[in-house]
């Protein structure tokens, strides 16, 4: 692939845009010398304004989501693209997000523009596990364990039972859960399955992947061993 070409996949702007980056000598090597755009170069090596390149098609992004911000690029307000750089939404193939997390909930989020990965980390066979964290407006009535453990519990207009779920209780109003599967609003339907509602949910895991020192709002690629990772404890 043209260099120009594959800087344009990157979301830098249209061929024309780089034409111009190139003809502005913003774009060099990794020794500053510049480069034209018929130079037949490693991108690894390209820098735009002394900065490498993004990765390549094939990435996967880690990011922690605030309360407030919606997995989705046309939805009014605030938008989890709106945490990374502009660019980003210009790459191609595109950036998604795998799964979502709805607007008032808070976590780990993956994006990436792999679809053979996105569909590897939510296919049902797949069964990653994804844990929650969840503050409840009233207390645990103390039957909720073994109910979600059990593989029975049907969700209001559903007609196939839950796969079973692992609660681990932490306070009164306070809870740890586990899935294995990702339907629409699951956890917050769970709870109020049982009588219960969802104050605040926040995920703090998917697979062997934690969101580690990320504050709310901040992001980072992951590379291969965390990709290793992520299906290290995967059924």
């Amino acid at each position: 692939m043209k260099l120009v070409k594959h800087i344009a996949n990157l979301g830098y702007g249209s061929r024309k845009d780089v034409q111009w980056l190139f003809r502005e000598g913003r774009i060099t090597d990794a020794d500053g010398e510049v480069l034209y755009a018929d130079d037949n170069v490693d991108p690894a090596t390209v820098r735009i304004d002394g900065a490498p390149l993004d990765p390549p098609p094939g990435m996967l992004l880690m990011l922690h989501k605030p309360v407030g911000y919606t997995c989705s690029t046309k939805d009014q307000g605030r938008l989890v693209y709106d945490l990374l750089p502009a660019r980003y939404r210009l790459r191609s193939p595109a950036l998604s997000t795998v799964g979502r997390l709805d607007r008032d909930t808070s976590g780990l989020l993956l994006l990436t523009d792999d679809g053979q990965l996105l569909h590897r980390i939510i296919a049902p066979k797949s069964k990653l596990p994804k844990v929650y964290l969840a503050q409840l407006a009233q207390d645990l009535r103390g039957d909720e364990v073994a109910l979600f453990a059990s593989g029975t519990l049907l969700l209001e207009s559903e007609q196939t039972p839950l796969l079973p779920a692992e609660l681990e209780v932490l306070g009164p109003r306070e809870a740890r859960l586990t899935l294995h599967e990702g339907r629409y609003h699951q956890v917050r339907r769970m709870f109020a399955a049982v009588g219960n509602h969802v104050v605040t949910l926040h995920r703090e895991r998917i697979g062997g992947l934690g969101l580690g020192s990320l504050e709310a709002g901040q992001w980072r690629p992951l590379g291969e061993e965390a990709r290793n990772t992520l299906f290290s404890v995967s059924e």
